[in-house]
This record gives structure tokens, sequence and C-alpha cells, in this order.
């Protein structure tokens, strides 16, 4: 998730709609309802401008006030992502693909695209027993340490990737540190293969398998995967039908223009 700034002031003159974007940025998938209080400590705007920024965020819809007084983000921002193309017209063209590879596989069927330096889920079809996720729809997921993320940063830009393996990266939330040196080479590996396969062990074991889905230009756009409890899930035997959904989807994207 974003990281905020907490205490202190905001910069002389920023801007009222800087200011809203560091109030919105307060909320993660643990925390969707915040006091005031709260709100204003993580977004480091006083609470009097807090006050009066959440209460014109409310009447926008952008907010929404609870009947306890806390805040949570409001419908009207649904709306607005909705109308992203990145988000809902990949996902109105790649759902019927992800449903078919959901009732194969009775496991979890994910699609996430890239923002800048991180992984965004823009849906998932989920099944009973298919095991427990770490990142919801809408969530930001890393671009290291998970099936979907590695699939995006494989197929990144050779300097951005770069830039992001000079970083000090660990796989969460096991807190292991990941060495740059295997990062890059599985890098190759996902670009040569075409495919991605990940494990982890905490908060339960879990396994995935992935695949890239491309434009009509051959740039990587999205990463599809199938996620679901170790040991109850063969990705080497699903790897093809992952692949050959991944390349549907790629198809008719480049069919309809985007």
């Amino acid at each position: 998730m974003t990281t905020t700034r907490r205490g202190g002031r905001p910069p002389s003159g920023e801007p009222v709609l800087d200011r809203a974007f560091r109030l919105l940025d307060a909320f993660t998938d643990q925390e969707t309802s915040l006091t005031l209080t709260a709100l204003s400590e993580r977004a480091a705007i006083p609470l009097s401008s807090t006050l009066r920024l959440a209460q014109h965020l409310s009447r926008l819809g952008a907010l929404e006030r609870q009947p306890d007084g806390t805040f949570t983000v409001g419908l009207r921002m649904l709306e607005y992502a909705a109308l992203s193309p990145r988000g809902h017209g990949l996902r109105a063209i790649a759902l019927p693909y992800m449903e078919d590879l959901h009732r194969a596989t009775r496991q979890h069927v994910q699609l996430a695209v890239r923002d800048n330096d991180e992984g965004i889920i823009i849906e998932r079809l989920s099944a009973p027993g298919a095991g427990r996720v770490l990142y919801y729809v809408g969530g930001r997921v890393p671009l290291h340490g998970t099936g979907l993320g590695v699939i995006l940063l494989a197929h990144a830009r050779p300097e951005f990737q770069e830039a992001y393996l000079q970083r000090e990266l660990f796989l969460e939330p096991e807190h292991l540190p990941i060495v740059a040196a295997e990062l890059r080479s599985q890098l190759r590996s996902v670009r040569a293969l075409g495919v991605a396969h990940m494990t982890r062990s905490l908060p339960e074991p879990a396994a995935s398998v992935g695949a890239p889905v491309f434009d009509r230009s051959g740039a990587c756009v999205a990463a599809l995967s199938v996620l679901g409890a170790d040991g109850s899930l063969d990705t080497r035997m699903l790897e093809p039908a992952v692949v050959a959904i991944a390349r549907a989807i790629s198809r008719d994207l480049s069919r309809s223009g985007r």
C-alpha cells in the first residue's frame, strides 16, 4: 500500500487537490474506516483543515461519514474507477475468459495491471477452499514476491527494472530479504518462458502460476494468474491453460483496438 507521512504540517502552499489525495491515501485494506484524528495524523494535515476537507469530500461523495463519526471512501470513487480503460475496459474483455478458467480450476483467478512501481488487482474470481489471499481487488501488490507482480516487472522497461532492483526488497509477510541477482535471473526466466511460478509459506502455503497479457503493440498491459493452496494446486498441469487464456485475452484486446 501507499506509505503515508505521519505527523507534522503539510508543505506550505500545498494544493488542495494534493491534500485531498493524501486523505484518500490514508485508507488501507486493513483500515477502511478512520476517525477524523486518524485521518489527520496519517495525512499529516492539521485537524481543523482535515475536518474542512473531509466534509467537502463527503459532500462530493468521495468520502462517506458513518453513524459513528468515522470516515470511509465513498462510492463516488468506485464510479470513477469504473471509467478507467485499464481497469473496467480490460476487465470487461478478460472476465469471460477468467470465468472459464475459474470454473475449470475452482481456484482464485486474478488479473492485475502495473501502476508505476506497484501492481493493482482489477479483478478476482474466488472459490471456497481456494485458500487465503493477501491482497484485495483494487489493492496494490509488490512487483517482487508475487506472481502477478513478477510478470509485470519482467515485462517492464529495462531501465525501470534496474532502478527497481536497486532497492532493498523483502518478501512479505515473511520479511525475508530478496537478492537482486536472484530476482534478475527470475525475471529473465519469466520473459523467456512466458510464465511465472511462485510459492509462499505465509500466512499459509500457497502456489500460483501466471502469464502476461499483451496489447496490439506487443506491450504487456496486465498479468493473469491462478492462485491456490499449495498442495492442492498443480501449477505445472495448469500452466498450458493459464497461458492459453492469457493469449486469448491478448487477442481480443488487440481486436478491440486497446
